[in-house]
């Protein structure tokens, strides 16, 4: 008798392996495809715009961040989506810096009375010792880390750290004149790099790196630019585990853990600098004279590894940021002869020799100020946002409202370049600083390079005083220019936390003063 069964080439039983497999990726696509379509039509944070695959999924954001392609798409959003836009599914970039500073950053008082905006630890790492820095501290060990190194970032403590400075800024100088004797052009960013590494070494560790004296890059160096990109990728992983998953994936077969590699490495040497420096008495001020003072008063000593960590922060934070404006400054300025030629008479109209350029005399050169400004707002060293978490109870920012535990920031390159807030915002103009008419419309209190309330860069009055004294004096000695005047230095640069910087090829002329 014929069997009645109908018989089939392939049968699919979900006891199988090929079926059980089969059901998983059915499952998983309902599951990518339910979370895409709640996360960009029913989600919380929903009435904001942007486009629907970053609303709908962290991929297009995280991968620009990994490509180092973040900020030109983010400016694009802004200029297609407004002042507010959803760039990730629980990430929103704001440009609406004249409220949204003080909303996020700000001090918690009057209508900010909502608990404090915290540091998204998704996007910043502890140190390799596990412990985090002043940069990513909670609050109260922020305020007790802070009053520690406050002192060591004083306006007095600047005075008495003048004379170090100034010995390595006119270093520069003579080594720059040494270049025009031996012939050839000169990478100027490799020199202010030279300069703002030895000087921020030697205010940590009480010795400089020697890369002025040695002129070339000291291995740590290039061990800051690693560790500045792991930090990128590290907070991808930690934030979005599927590429944490995709790395340990593909390391199987090709390794990409060297960045992070290095970055541990970096740490090391350094806690080894830390003791070598705390091991002797310093016949001098520097950062860890100054910590070893707060030491004795135990209710708010910072641990061993507190220091480690932040001796680390002190490297990253006072080096490349540093040198990274004093090149696009220089540039700018190259590209803008009118602007050029005006600080020049500014700086030689005022001093009859280098001696005459001080930490006080500098800070009365109005058109350089303004130029410096003008360089922070084009070409911020640190483009992208710092992100904060908003309170549990949600909170409005520049008028929207957004869920507690969204992450948040204002993002400086978007907002520096947004024709909401500043007159033809991709010129470089330093007299929109300076009371010209044209630009009074120009939201100048959306400019916060070094950040915004009580977590504002401690460093910025070291920062300030080293880059004005870098450029009068570099530009009292030398005339400048392009070695490729059609040169289009800042073209795709990427970002990878600091940025990719190529090298800046001038040709310079010594100035008979």
């Amino acid at each position: 008798m014929a069997s009645t069964a109908t018989t089939m080439p392939f049968e699919l039983h979900l006891s199988s392996p090929i079926g059980i497999l089969a059901s998983i990726l059915v499952l998983t696509a309902i599951a990518v495809l339910y979370t895409a379509v709640y996360n960009a039509y029913f989600h919380p944070l929903s009435h904001i715009p942007g486009p629907f695959l970053a609303r709908a999924s962290p991929i297009p954001y995280a991968l620009r961040i990994r490509s180092g392609n973040i900020l030109p798409w983010v400016q694009k959003l802004h200029e297609q989506y407004g002042e507010v836009v959803r760039v990730a599914p629980t990430e929103l970039s704001f440009i609406s810096g004249e409220t949204a500073w003080q909303d996020i950053y700000g001090f918690r008082i009057g209508k900010h009375k909502t608990g404090a905006y915290l540091k998204d630890r998704s996007w910043y790492s502890p140190a390799p010792n596990g412990v985090y820095s002043l940069i990513s501290s909670d609050e109260a060990t922020h305020s007790r880390m802070r009053r520690n190194l406050s002192h060591a970032f004083s306006d007095k403590a600047l005075r008495e750290q003048e004379r170090l400075v100034q010995g390595l800024v006119d270093l520069l100088v003579q080594k720059l004149h040494e270049q025009l004797e031996e012939g050839g052009d000169v990478d100027l960013m490799r020199w202010y790099n030279y300069a703002t590494f030895d000087i921020i070494a030697d205010l940590t560790f009480g010795e400089p790196l020697y890369c002025l004296r040695d002129k070339d890059y000291h291995p740590w160096v290039n061990m800051v630019y690693a560790s500045a990109k792991a930090i990128g990728l590290l907070a991808v992983r930690r934030r979005y585990r599927m590429f944490d998953y995709y790395d340990r994936f593909w390391n199987l077969f090709q390794d990409s853990t060297a960045s992070i590699t290095t970055r541990k490495e970096f740490f090391k040497r350094s806690s080894e600098k830390v003791t070598a420096r705390l091991e002797k008495d310093a016949d001098r001020p520097d950062f860890m004279s100054f910590i070893t003072e707060s030491q004795q008063k135990a209710e708010k000593a910072m641990t061993r590894d507190e220091i480690d960590s932040n001796a680390v922060l002190m490297l990253i934070a006072g080096s490349e940021t540093t040198a990274t404006l004093l090149t696009g400054v220089t540039y700018l300025l190259l590209k803008n002869p009118d602007a050029y030629a005006k600080l020049v008479r500014e700086i030689r109209g005022r001093f009859k020799s280098q001696s005459e350029i001080t930490i006080d005399e500098v800070n009365k050169l109005e058109y350089m100020i303004a130029c410096l400004q003008e360089g922070l707002r084009y070409y911020p060293p640190v483009p992208t946002g710092f992100p904060r978490t908003v309170p549990k109870e949600g909170d409005r920012i520049s008028g929207y409202y957004v869920p507690g535990g969204t992450s948040v920031y204002v993002s400086q390159h978007a907002t520096n370049h947004s024709t909401r807030n500043y007159t033809d915002p991709d010129a470089y103009v330093p007299e929109r600083w300076l009371g010209d008419e044209k630009y009074a419309g120009d939201r100048r209190e959306t400019l916060n390079p070094f950040s915004f309330g009580p977590r504002n860069c401690l460093g910025k009055n070291l920062a300030y005083a080293e880059m004005r004294l870098i450029v009068a004096k570099v530009l009292f000695n030398f005339d400048i220019e392009l070695v490729h005047k059609d040169l289009d230095w800042l073209k795709d640069q990427k970002l990878f936390t600091l940025w990719q910087k190529p090298s800046l090829m001038v040709r310079l002329r010594a100035v008979r003063n």
